[in-house]
């Protein structure tokens, strides 16, 4: 189907009556409702007239409400003399305007941070990785455990690869000497690399 002269003079005239797509695809016939929508938009046609000559009204931009008062809480009932009921807490409310913290999602194919390389790590680090890794329980991907650290060992192709496996580091993902070199303040690292 090709938009010929006199198919795009009646889009355009039943796109002003007000018709919808999929019934000026019906009319058409051979083109979808998307098809229609597509031609609609490449012809410049999205706004619609109600169905006479003239342009339609601009719309006013409405003026800013006030935000909502809270509504007040419905007396409680008072508990009988027998009972000595502890009123229940109430619930914190959250302001409208705060937005909850969250970590910046990093999109898929973006490079990893900085990792600091090997003479960027305190020979003292080095020396507690090396000892804890004779040690490590040597645990594959489907073993992990929150509890569990997890820091690669070896070349992921081969098959000596495994994961650390002694106990974390509490909040950390790691052990506590693979914590040693994973999380290094900038200033020392700056200072090993001179």
């Amino acid at each position: 189907m090709s938009w010929t002269d006199e198919r795009v003079e009646l889009l355009k005239k039943m796109w002003g009556e007000g018709q919808s797509a999929s019934q000026i695809a019906k009319e058409l016939g051979g083109v979808t409702r998307n098809a229609v929508i597509g031609k609609v938009h490449r012809l410049g046609l999205s706004n619609r007239t109600s169905g006479s000559s003239k342009p339609a009204a601009p719309v006013k931009e409405a003026a800013p409400k006030p935000a909502p008062k809270a509504a007040e809480p419905a007396p409680k009932p008072e508990p009988a003399k027998a009972e000595k009921a502890e009123p229940a807490p109430e619930p914190a409310a959250r302001p409208s305007n705060v937005t909850p913290l969250r970590k910046p999602i990093v999109p898929a194919g973006q490079p990893l941070p900085p990792q600091p390389s090997a003479n960027e790590i305190s020979p003292e680090a080095l020396a507690k990785v090396r000892e804890v890794e004779t040690h490590a329980k040597r645990i594959s991907l489907m073993e992990l455990t929150e509890r569990t650290c997890k820091w690669p060992i070896g070349d992921p192709a081969t098959d000596d690869f495994y994961f650390c496996g002694l106990p974390v580091q509490q909040g950390k993902p790691y052990c506590e000497a693979h914590v040693g070199v994973a999380f290094q303040p900038m200033s020392s690292r700056r200072d090993r690399r001179r």
